[in-house]
């Protein structure tokens, strides 16, 4: 099970002019395709008078990825910005480049090429970060064992997140999904239970 995947802190400009057109390209992290949908409206809002605002993004978690060329010949525009996503290999994130035409075509290879290398170029200029996938454990432990679930803490593995004291001292563990059952084991030889 892949329970890690990279994609970037924030959002990230970087702006090249090639044959007089002016290219802007935007990355920017993303949740879903409708919190992506949203800031592309707020692009072209910002950006009402460009020729064209093409796009791709590409989610982890139901592996979704589309991509518009926005007017630019088939094949053109957003295939090759997705390209640039997947050979970064980022997830949750999309890229919006902005065009100003001008003047001078590039011929379907130059454009693709534009596109391309321009989205890559941003996407080297973000920060890459780790996510991962958790499940929350919730387990029981005693008084004289408080030193031994301490002791399970593996950052990024496991995550300590809550800790109730009480009756019963319950702690709550973020583990990350491929390595659950290895800590469920844990829990047991330890005798622990599991809520």
């Amino acid at each position: 099970m892949n329970d890690h995947y990279r994609t970037i802190a924030g959002s990230v400009e970087f702006r090249q002019k090639i044959e007089r057109s002016d290219f802007l390209a935007i990355a920017f992290p993303i949740a879903n395709e409708d919190a992506f949908f949203e800031e592309l409206e707020q692009i072209a809002k910002r950006h009402f008078d460009a020729t064209h605002r093409c796009w791709a993004f590409r989610l982890f978690q139901d592996g979704r990825s589309r991509s518009s060329d926005a007017g630019e010949p088939s094949g053109t525009a957003g295939r090759p910005i997705l390209s640039a996503i997947e050979g970064a290999d980022l997830f949750d994130v999309a890229v919006v480049i902005v065009r100003w035409f001008g003047g001078v075509k590039l011929g379907t290879g130059g454009l693709s090429r534009a596109y391309r290398d321009t989205a890559a170029e941003t996407l080297r200029k973000a920060e890459a970060v780790d996510r991962y996938l958790y499940d929350r454990l919730r387990v029981v432990v005693p008084f004289d064992r408080l030193s031994d679930a301490y002791r399970l803490v593996e950052p990024p593995a496991v995550l300590l997140v809550e800790e109730q004291f009480g009756e019963t001292n319950e702690f709550a563990f973020d583990v990350r999904r491929s390595l659950r059952d290895e800590f469920a084991q844990a829990l047991a030889a330890r005798r622990f239970t599991l809520r």
